[in-house]
């Protein structure tokens, strides 16, 4: 399969992994939901997982992927504020954990054009 056919479907299954997880481990995810945002953590952890499934499905059927990737794209770009909550609130974790969370940070970027790329090469066809 080449890559350009390879590379919604990978798209696809890391967003269906992410959305999964947010109904099998939800608290973790519940921990970085900003203190800002109206409602109860679990109810945006759930609403988050219920989306990232639905995004999945999208970029992996090729009559809605070009419009599911774009969308992709921006909830990419809508769940930056949790990533920048969690390289705060673990500034005094362990040095390894602390790496970690504050690597997602510069993480979206290529998660933002590979989404986009994606929309760019799949142009909504059956």
């Amino acid at each position: 399969m080449p890559r350009s056919q390879r590379s919604p479907l990978l798209l696809a299954g890391l967003l269906a992994a992410a959305g999964v997880t947010h109904f099998v481990a939800p608290r973790q995810y519940d921990a970085i939901v900003p203190r800002a945002l109206p409602g109860t953590p679990r109810t945006w952890t759930y609403a988050s997982g219920v989306a990232e499934l639905a995004l999945a499905a999208g970029v992996a059927l090729p009559r809605t992927r070009r419009v599911a990737a774009l969308a992709t794209a921006g909830f990419f770009v809508g769940v930056f504020p949790a990533n920048v909550k969690m390289a705060v609130d673990w500034r005094n974790r362990p040095a390894p954990l602390r790496a970690g969370a504050v690597a997602r940070l510069p993480l979206q970027v290529p998660l933002v054009l590979w989404a986009r790329s994606v929309a760019k090469n799949g142009e909504g066809r059956s």
